[in-house]
């Protein structure tokens, strides 16, 4: 702390006027996906980590699945089975939300440009 009052042209500047009007202007859309990427950092990472984990869970079911129909060890198969499934239906719950959240994202991304624009 410097015991200096805060600078008030400063505190009234919105986040768009702080950054370079250059690179909006000049290439709107990688800038848009800066902001993306600057607003939920690693969403591709993630989605690629539930897809993956979703597809090992649907491989370890159909595994499953057919011990089970084929009568081997169903007591061993059963819990495994139900923990498969568990983890299918819960990377595709993460999926959504992520998909949710990108969406959101997507409309205050445009709203705000659309208010910079006015």
């Amino acid at each position: 702390m410097t015991g200096q009052p805060p600078n008030p042209s400063n505190a009234s500047k919105s986040e768009s006027d702080r950054i370079p009007p250059l690179l909006q202007q000049r290439d709107p859309e990688k800038y848009a996906h800066l902001r993306a990427e600057a607003v939920a950092p690693y969403r591709g990472l993630r989605r690629f980590i539930y897809i993956s984990f979703a597809a090992s869970g649907l491989i370890g079911a159909f595994i499953f699945l057919i011990q089970l129909l084929a009568g081997r060890d169903v007591i061993g198969a059963l819990p495994n089975f139900a923990i498969q499934i568990t983890v299918v239906a819960l990377m595709v719950w993460l999926l959504q939300l992520e998909s949710k959240a990108a969406q959101t994202n997507q409309a205050k991304g445009k709203t705000q440009r659309a208010e910079s624009k006015d």
